[in-house]
């Protein structure tokens, strides 16, 4: 007998409901007349009995409603018999355990328990899974791009990512590149196309901020007389005194070497409107730069802007992965060695470390404070005595976490290099930018530097 689930349009008024134990199934005016506009967008879930009769599961408030309304149909999740929950959740159960399961399967069958009104922690505690992954499959599963991704064989981790950046086909594209050429990077791209969508919305509402005020954005604009577009800080009014925002007709938006936007007041159609240039342009002597950039210069500060972005994206999948680490039951082999080396070589760790980045590394509980010397680390562990080693551990990574800058890959020091390396150790994948620093080390440097991974 075929057991999987079918969709039906079904007269509400032939269903058989029986008594719903919500507390909240007294229909009001509102929800009928929602439904009578709208009909039932959610299926009811039912099971058709041997006499023909078809059983209402869940949705009975639903029913009961278009039935209120006058619907003619609703739709009708179909399955076998109310014991098909079970009956899938026992074979995923059995597969799991034999690691028959792909992931399209798992997520498949996640899918299909969903349907028929099983929720996520039951589904986690059933399988032994956890909430999260099974949410994970669902909301892959539920996107095209997702769907699509587990048809050909990704992981559910990899479908979920893929799900989050739908419809967005360049981005979609260039990470099915990433998991076919480079998987271990996906982490990393993906939190650098993240980064990226803020810095474009960021960039986008400014731009709508100041054309809603009527100013215009221009390409460019200069310091001096040779400039088509004069910069309101280098620029003189007629009567000598030097102008302000208020004398500014256009803006010109940049994008600093920290990957920030700034909005830089303008004048256009300065020499008409009777402005002058504050300054001339000369050598004397100094290192400032006459004229455009050269090609070289244009390319360096490309890849100085990219790197720095690279590095703050890199930033935030490290802390969120040293977070994951310390959530297991058992502290990362070496960490004693790893933790006195740092005090040791490196006391600015210890010192120095944020308490915020070190209790979110630990998973600790907290509210934000601006309370003077606010520490929530220091909370937590006066708190519980429970694994000391885990707030350690986070005190060390918190305290290398706050020396390593956006630009640090320009001038990548041993303290750097150490905290990477004992990552790497325990299984993280660094990024482009972070191998830089990775590779920076001499070979002198490396072999003096110990061997955190061991104890």
């Amino acid at each position: 007998m075929n057991t999987t689930p079918t969709l039906e349009m079904i007269d509400p008024a032939t269903l058989t409901v029986e008594v719903n134990v919500r507390k909240d199934a007294a229909l009001t005016a509102d929800f009928i007349a929602s439904i009578k506009e709208h009909g039932v967008m959610e299926p009811v879930i039912a099971h058709r009995r041997d006499d023909g009769t078809v059983h209402v599961l869940m949705g009975q408030r639903r029913t009961r409603a278009a039935v209120e309304a006058g619907r003619d149909s609703i739709p009708v999740m179909i399955i076998a018999s109310p014991e098909e929950a079970d009956r899938i959740l026992t074979q995923v159960v059995e597969n799991i355990q034999r690691t028959e399961l792909s992931d399209a399967d798992e997520a498949d069958a996640y899918h299909q328990l969903s349907l028929i009104g099983v929720s996520a922690a039951q589904i986690a505690k059933k399988t032994g899974r956890t909430k999260t992954t099974v949410e994970g499959a669902l909301k892959a599963k539920a996107s095209e791009a997702g769907a699509s991704a587990l048809g050909k064989g990704c992981t559910i981790e990899e479908a979920l990512i893929l799900a989050e950046f739908e419809p967005d086909e360049e981005a979609i594209a260039e990470l099915e590149s990433v998991i076919m050429d480079e998987p271990e990077q996906l982490f990393h791209v993906a939190q650098q196309l993240r980064d990226e969508r803020e810095r474009a919305a960021a960039l986008a509402a400014l731009i709508a901020e100041l054309e809603a005020q009527g100013k215009t954005i221009v390409e460019d604009a200069g310091n001096y007389a040779d400039e088509e577009n004069l910069y309101v800080s280098a620029a003189n009014r007629a009567d000598g005194e030097p102008a302000t925002e208020e004398d500014a007709n256009a803006y010109v938006i940049s994008t600093d070497y920290r990957g920030q936007h700034n909005a830089k007041p303008v004048i256009t159609g300065w020499k008409e409107q009777g402005f002058t240039p504050k300054y001339e342009r000369h050598d004397g002597g100094t290192q400032t730069q006459k004229g455009p950039m050269t090609d070289e210069q244009k390319a360096e500060r490309k890849t100085l802007i990219a790197n720095n972005k690279a590095m703050e994206s890199a930033t935030t999948v490290r802390r969120d992965w040293v977070k994951t680490l310390l959530a297991r039951k058992t502290a990362p082999k070496g960490w004693q060695y790893f933790t006195v080396h740092a005090i040791t070589h490196h006391p600015e760790t210890a010192s120095g470390y944020d308490g915020k980045v070190a209790a979110e590394m630990v998973g600790a509980k907290f509210e934000e404070s601006n309370a003077w010397a606010w520490n929530p680390l220091r909370d937590h562990v006066a708190k519980s005595t429970a694994r000391p080693e885990f707030s350690l551990i986070a005190l060390v990574c918190a305290g290398y976490e706050k020396t390593i800058a956006k630009d640090s890959w320009r001038s990548p020091s041993q303290t750097h290099r150490d905290y990477l390396n004992q990552l790497v150790l325990w299984g993280y994948t660094a990024s482009e930018v972070e191998q830089i620093v990775l590779d920076s080390g001499t070979p002198a440097a490396e072999d003096n530097a110990g061997d955190p991974g061991t104890e």
